[in-house]
Formats: C-alpha cells, sequence, structure tokens
C-alpha cells in the first residue's frame, strides 16, 4: 500500500461540499513529525496515546489540523466503515486554508483513480484490478524476480560492497512491476520508466519529481494504446479485456496507482527485513543461507517496522463520534497503522510470530490493498532478500548498526541507506 502519486489541479473542493463548513482538531494538538521523532518514531505514537487515548489531534504541514488514529481497533473501524469515514478528499473542511504548494498536496489532492473512489465506482475499479493481479502466476513472478535480483547483484557483486538501498530494494520491485504491467525486460524504455518512477515517488535533490511524473503518464498512455493494439498476458492487457469496459485514462491512473503501491512500500519492506537480519541476532544466527527465517523476518517487519507507517487518510462523512472524540464532517484523518500494530490495549508484547498475520500494513476494509497484491509484493520481497543472501552469504553491514538512519518521512519507514560489504564475487 502506498499513497497516492501525482500533483493535482484540483485544490479546492466543489461548492456544496462538506468542506465548506469549517472545522479542525482541538486545541492542544501536536505537531506531526519533528526531527526528534525521525528515528523512532514509536515514541511519538506512545506519547500521543498516553496524553490523547486512541485518537490525537494532530497538525499537519503548515499547521493544518488532523486527527491521528492509533488505536487497532479504531483504525479497523474507519477503514470498515466507508459510510462514516471516506476517501474522497474534495469533503476535506479545511481547502480553504491549503496553499497550492502544500507539501502533502500530491497525496490529498482529488485524482480520478481508484484510490479516490467510493461506493459501486470504488467496487468496478478495484474489481478490475484484482481481477487483472489474479491472473499473474505467482510462480512466475518468482522467477522473473529471481532473475532480476541476479541481474542486480551481479551489477556490484564484484567491488564486495554496495549501497543496497538504491542498488537493490528500490529497483528490484519497480522492475518487476512494470514487467507484470507488459512493458519488456531490460529494455531503455523500461528503465526510463523506472527512473521516472523514482524520481516522481522518491524525489531526491536536484530531482524534477512534477516533470518525472508527467512523462511516467505519458508512457503508461503508450502502454495502453499499444496494449489495445496488441494484447498479451500482462495486468495492462487483463485490465483492458475486462467486462467493466475502463476507459483508457481510467486505466492509466489505475496502473500508476497499481505501480506505486508494488514499489515504495515493498522496497523498504526489502531493506527494513534485510536490516533486521543483519542486525538482530536471532536472524543473523541463520543469515547463511536465510531460508529458515526470512518468512519469519518479513512478517516481524510488517509488526514493528511497517513500510507504510501512516496514510493519509479518510474524511468524515457527517458528524460523529470516534474513540471518545468528536469528529466534524469534513475532517482528516490519518491512519496510523504502525502504532495499531503495537497497540498494547489489543496485543501483549509477544503477539509478534510466525502465525500472526492479523497486523493493518496492508490496510483494512474495501479500501485495502486488493487481493492478491499484498501475496505478489510478499513474492517479490521474500525472493529479493533470500537471492540477496544466497549469492552474498557472508554479507555484512559496512557501518555500525546505531550509524543507520531512517528517512525523515512520517509516512513512509524506510532507510537512507543501507551500505554492506561481502566477499567480491565474479560473474
Amino acid at each position: 500500500m502506498t499513497e497516492p502519486t501525482g500533483l493535482s489541479s484540483e485544490q479546492s473542493a466543489p461548492p456544496g461540499c462538506p468542506a465548506h463548513a469549517g472545522g479542525g482538531a482541538p486545541s492542544g494538538a501536536v505537531r506531526l513529525g519533528g526531527l526528534e521523532y525521525q528515528q523512532t518514531p514509536s515514541q511519538l505514537y506512545r506519547s500521543l496515546r498516553r496524553e490523547h487515548g486512541a485518537v490525537a489531534p494532530v497538525l499537519l504541514d503548515g499547521d493544518v489540523p488532523a486527527w491521528l488514529v492509533l488505536g487497532y481497533s479504531e483504525v479497523s473501524y474507519v477503514t470498515g466503515h466507508d459510510e462514516l469515514f471516506a476517501r474522497d478528499s474534495r469533503r476535506w473542511n479545511q481547502w480553504e486554508n491549503i496553499p497550492a504548494d502544500w507539501p502533502l498536496m500530491p497525496f490529498v489532492g482529488y485524482q480520478p483513480s481508484v484510490l479516490f473512489t467510493e461506493g459501486a465506482e470504488h467496487q468496478r475499479r478495484a474489481g478490475v484490478i484484482t481481477e487483472a493481479l489474479e491472473g499473474v502466476d505467482q510462480f512466475e513472478l518468482a522467477r522473473d524476480s529471481a532473475r532480476i535480483a541476479d541481474r542486480l547483484i551481479a551489477s556490484f557483486a564484484g567491488s564486495g560492497q554496495a549501497e543496497l538501498m538504491d542498488a537493490y530494494a528500490h529497483a528490484l520491485p519497480m522492475i518487476a512491476a512494470v514487467q507484470m504491467c507488459g512493458m519488456p525486460d531490460a529494455s531503455t524504455d523500461t528503465q526510463q520508466l523506472v527512473d521516472d518512477l523514482r524520481i516522481s515517488l522518491d524525489a531526491h535533490e536536484g530531482d524534477d519529481p512534477v516533470a518525472a511524473y508527467t512523462r511516467v503518464g505519458e508512457r503508461i498512455q503508450r502502454l495502453v494504446k499499444e496494449k489495445r493494439e496488441k494484447p498479451g498476458a500482462d495486468i495492462t492487457s487483463r485490465m483492458l479485456r475486462h467486462p467493466a469496459g475502463l476507459t483508457d485514462e481510467e486505466i492509466v491512473q489505475d496502473l500508476i496507482s497499481v505501480i506505486a503501491a508494488a514499489q515504495q512500500p515493498t522496497a523498504n519492506w526489502i531493506c527494513n527485513t534485510l536490516r533486521l537480519m543483519l542486525t538482530d541476532e536471532r536472524f543473523a544466527l541463520n543469515v547463511s543461507g536465510g531460508r529458515l527465517s526470512v518468512g519469519e523476518a518479513l512478517n516481524e517487519v510488517l509488526w514493528l517496522d511497517t513500510p507504510t507507517q501512516n496514510f493519509i487518510g479518510r474524511w468524515a462523512v457527517r458528524d460523529t463520534q470516534l474513540g471518545g472524540r468528536q469528529i466534524r464532517a469534513g475532517d482528516c484523518l490519518v491512519l496510523g497503522l504502525a502504532a495499531a500494530n503495537t497497540d498494547p490495549q489489543i496485543w501483549p508484547e509477544s503477539h509478534v510470530g510466525p502465525e500472526n498475520s492479523a497486523h493493518l500494513s496492508f490496510s483494512h476494509g474495501e479500501h485495502r490493498c486488493p487481493y492478491p497484491a499484498p501475496l505478489l509484493a510478499d513474492v517479490i520481497a521474500r525472493t529479493a532478500v533470500e537471492t540477496l543472501l544466497e549469492r552474498l552469504p557472508d554479507l555484512v553491514l559496512a557501518v555500525e548498526p546505531h550509524e543507520l538512519t531512517w528517512r525523515p518521512s512520517i509516512w513512509m519507514r524506510g532507510l537512507a541507506s543501507l551500505p554492506v560489504q561481502f566477499t567480491p564475487v565474479a560473474h
């Protein structure tokens, strides 16, 4: 699961929308983020839960009020009751206070994609995606992911060192995703799309994410046109053939959502799992080969270091109550997935285990990651970790564990870099 991508031209709610009613969080709201919490956000969640309970008033960028839903039961309730907490952001009662260049605009500005649809329209769009994903052969995906992994590993194996975030964890799921959608393997065109998707989702200094996102849209439009003329055994062709009859523009928007959801969360899932296995002796003891503990490490990361910490969001359809709070129509609710996964009101400290997959890392309810997307992400992540540990069995961190730093984001949980070293391997 990931945030929506791209910039929207719609920066205000339509006339008559509940967003014009005013509203917001009460006094005592806490700024969501800050340098003191970037490395250990769990401290922020504990502090908010202790002070405010399961639903905390927070301030987003520019001191825009919202609610952070921290409780497992409360997140489950919000995501399970679309009639009360819906996805169409045009309901927001704060649009008049949101500048055009607001940093979170790419995530809340309404877009005509499956991410913002509701009711029967969402069921139609999500149903097409689900059936298209169900056509992916998981054994073939594992083989393709292993081939991609081998190619990426070969690019740095001879040097005896690598920075795995850029060279491996980010690249592998992106390439796998665009191939599932019907892009040719290892072509220049595919590589350009991979680069532009990385920039639009995770821009570095000097990058132009808006221009990159425009190129992504243009390339996906061409892909849809190509697949209309010459369909194949891929996600795009299956979406085009679906009897729901989505328009080309709907398919373009939804393909971008599918690819984005496959990339950044899966990349962080891979890297967070590698970090765990290389720093925790419970897993490090088995790094040689690694197969017996990879599944447990992947599951533990979803519980304790989930790639999507917080998701924005849901908007209240009408005045209601949640966790003892009065929520007004049009209020924004941020889903605290990481906080919910560690809610002490629900789970004992020993709740994380290989058989317990009741985490909310893929969200919950009608807008959760569509089945079988979590299974496909697991195939990619598991193959990435296992292949790396098999090819480079003496892989170790190139820095001390405490020197690893997390990206400064309250939304995604991922390392800034993962430098490693190993015995050079000739290919």
